[in-house]
């Protein structure tokens, strides 16, 4: 461990705070250190909510784009040039012993003045520049720009001194598909806050309570999903789900809480004659996150991206929910053998896997508490903050690339 507290600069290349996804990894790694007693100053876009007890510096807002937007987007490329600009100005503030960018373009920006200031670079990877921007539609993997980016992600990924991946998946396709040296490469899976979600602290009471304010019938079976609301998240396919039960006389509820584009599911739902069996609740905070997941009997992720992590699934871990998931690398490594797994894209076996543990109140019960257990044991924050700072220690006293 350092003599000294460590000032970490972290550029955070989104619009933090908002409730889901990558936000979730920036705020949990700032708030473990912090409680290490290190200092941390976050550079981020304009957009975005504040987070009581963390430095929080923000871009002006662009004159011509106040709207907010999740994933890939044109005027990104401006963002990003107001972030450069800030993140050099707030540098010198700080005075950085390391210098932690999130995501490619925090990686990217952070590469010079970690260079200017001569300290070590860590760059948070959190899935594939590319891979993400294919799934958002923004980039046609076959169309004449997209050789451009893939070198353009490898020049990235070999910039900094260590990289740290969010999934064993990552550090393959880091060696793989980018020649990145596995020197270089330490996973730090996603993790849980074990503390904040926490099945014990929700009495029946209260959950009854949330029910009907939700509007949901208390004898129905709860599927609840959190998390973005998006094609490649699998949206649409928990809908079609929520049909097929509905078409064979099975009266269970979805409870899918995220954002964007709920009027858009909402359209989706009321065409697949399910709208009285599901509820979208829009954009929960992190904070009711707990409340909301601990109505549930049965979760779900059916995330088609093969190239992001999936840190949803953690936290209904934590809350020992019982999982079914499509089966993918990420969802192998968080689960283990305690998940529910159906074929990549196969709307049937995901609906299958629900119904059978809708109808199984035992083995939901058996599923949960293993996963709980596993979140307990092998995905703490606390954790991964010991296994941040041992890396932040080796580089400081190193000066070189790993």
């Amino acid at each position: 461990m350092p003599s000294r507290p460590f000032n970490i600069l972290m550029i955070a290349p989104t619009s933090f705070f908002a409730d889901y996804g990558g936000h979730i990894r920036i705020l949990e790694e700032a708030r473990v250190l912090q409680a290490s007693g290190h200092r941390v100053t976050i550079v981020t876009y304009d957009k975005g909510k504040d987070v009581p007890g963390l430095t929080i510096h923000r871009t002006p807002a662009l004159p011509w784009h106040a709207d907010y937007e999740v994933g890939s987007s044109r005027h990104k490329l401006a963002l990003d040039a107001y972030l450069a600009i800030k993140s050099l100005r707030v540098m010198g503030m700080v005075k950085p012993d390391i210098v932690h960018g999130h995501m490619h373009e925090g990686a990217l920006l952070g590469w010079p003045l970690a260079t200017i200031w001569r300290v070590p670079l860590v760059f948070d990877f959190q899935g594939s520049l590319t891979g993400e921007m294919v799934d958002h539609h923004f980039l046609d993997p076959h169309g004449r720009l997209f050789p451009w980016m893939f070198r353009l992600e490898k020049f990235i990924a070999n910039l900094p001194d260590a990289i740290l991946t969010s999934s064993l998946r990552a550090q393959d396709l880091l060696m793989d598909k980018f020649q990145v040296p596995s020197r270089r490469i330490h996973p730090l899976p996603d993790c849980a806050n074990l503390t904040r979600f926490d099945p014990t602290q929700f009495s029946p009471e209260a959950k009854q309570r949330l029910r009907r304010q939700l509007g949901i019938p208390p004898e129905r079976p709860l599927v609840v999903y959190l998390g973005l609301l998006a094609d490649y998240q699998g949206t649409d396919h928990l809908l079609q789900a929520a049909a097929r039960l509905r078409r064979a006389g099975h009266n269970i509820h979805f409870l899918i809480m995220g954002f964007p584009n709920v009027d858009h599911y909402q359209r989706m739902a009321a065409d697949l004659g399910v709208a009285d069996h599901v509820t979208l609740t829009g954009r929960v905070d992190y904070e009711d996150a707990p409340a909301r997941l601990a109505l549930g009997d049965v979760a779900v992720s059916a995330k088609m991206s093969k190239t992001e992590g999936s840190g949803k699934v953690l936290n209904y871990m934590a809350m020992g929910l019982p999982v079914v998931a499509y089966d993918t690398r990420v969802h192998r490594d968080y689960l283990g053998e305690g998940g529910v797994y159906a074929p990549l894209g196969d709307v049937e076996s995901l609906t299958q896997g629900l119904l059978a543990l809708c109808q199984d109140g035992a083995r939901r019960q058996e599923l949960g508490a293993k996963l709980r257990r596993r979140a307990q044991e092998h995905f703490s924050w606390e954790a991964a903050g010991k296994t941040i700072l041992e890396l932040y220690t080796r580089l400081t006293r190193q000066h070189v690339v790993l």
